[in-house]
């Protein structure tokens, strides 16, 4: 069992801020390998001549900003996403958690997993966006940006177009849970020590590696999804997409009759190399924020540090402790006053 805890000294414009800013550092640290990731599932030439050679003749043909195509729309879709997968999961947690107020792994990763899904589907027509703005060429744009591809895709391919590729969003995040569920209930055989014990390090080792785990039992669904956002006719070469389909099972069956299984698979080594990374990134970047934010609500004694503010109740939500500030000047200075007189 785990005890499932947010920090209440935080705001939830602070924690939301935080989570976004942390995002969005990771994602533009890690874009080149998402960009790759997402070239390879789609299966653009680029590809043919492997993880380096993508790389290099993507630059060669538009320039060394191509590395960070779509990252733009990426860091703009977290706000949004984080905001609703931060509230549906805490109202899921909520409804799982017993009397007592603990929660087991494989609910807490059941009431993430619906929140991640709820968050996607909202969401979803961003992540075309940034899809088709990887895949097409940046000195021979199709779309001039955001608004302009939402615009042109709706007015050209309709509102559906906007939520093609969504069945197998939904869909992968089930082998998605499976995987993460399957590393963390063997957390405490792997390590031979409780997970109550777990340092800081156990920790991000242990999501690292539920992720690659849960993120490669998933990745054919991640592919078919990523040709399914790229394929149009209104496209140059119909999207770059290697193979042709008319729906998510078609093209399930297409890569696999022209690529092979292991075809479904394309783009899982630089979608894996980009975890340590961004989870790395992401992990110490929001610790920085959360100790910048304590340090302004009045709780640590430094941002560089957590030592804490000595005589602070750290039980306080942070409304309840500028209350009491604000009451104890209040206090302070009328008797400050009367021994001035």
């Amino acid at each position: 069992m785990a005890t499932w805890r947010r920090d209440g000294r935080l705001t939830a414009v602070q924690r939301l801020g935080c989570a976004g800013l942390a995002g969005a550092l990771s994602l533009s640290l890690t874009a080149p390998l998402e960009l790759l990731t997402v070239l390879a599932q789609v299966g653009t030439w680029h590809c043919r001549q492997g993880l380096r050679g993508a790389g290099s003749s993507l630059c060669r043909s538009e320039g060394l900003r191509a590395l960070w195509k779509g990252n733009f729309t990426a860091c703009l879709r977290l706000f949004p996403y984080s905001a609703l997968q931060l509230a549906a999961s805490r109202r899921l947690v909520i409804l799982f958690t017993d009397e007592l107020g603990h929660i087991s792994h494989w609910r807490a990763i059941i009431a993430g997993s619906l929140a991640g899904m709820v968050a996607t589907i909202v969401t979803y027509p961003t992540d075309v966006i940034k899809t088709r703005l990887i895949v097409q060429n940046r000195l021979e744009p199709s779309y001039e940006g955001i608004l302009h591809a939402f615009y042109k895709i709706y007015h050209q391919e309709g509102l559906l177009a906007l939520y093609r590729g969504v069945s197998p969003a939904i869909l992968g995040a089930v082998p998605f849970s499976a995987g993460s569920f399957f590393v963390y209930i063997n957390l405490d055989k792997i390590w031979r020590e409780p997970v109550v014990r777990f340092t800081p390090l156990q920790n991000f080792i242990n999501g690292c590696v539920a992720a690659g785990v849960a993120q490669t039992l998933s990745f054919p669904f991640e592919t078919v999804k990523r040709k399914m956002q790229a394929q149009s006719p209104w496209l140059p070469h119909y999207g770059a997409v290697d193979v042709h389909f008319t729906g998510m099972a078609d093209c399930f069956r297409q890569t696999v009759k022209n690529k092979g299984v292991l075809g479904l698979w394309s783009g899982l080594t630089p979608s894996l190399l980009k975890i340590v990374p961004y989870f790395g990134v992401m992990f110490s970047t929001f610790e920085f924020c959360k100790r910048v934010c304590l340090y302004r609500n009045g709780y640590i004694e430094s941002p560089l540090s957590y030592k804490l503010t000595p005589g602070v109740d750290q039980s306080l939500q942070p409304q309840e402790l500028r209350e009491l500030k604000l009451l104890r000047r209040e206090n302070f200075e009328p008797r400050k006053s009367a021994l001035e007189n």
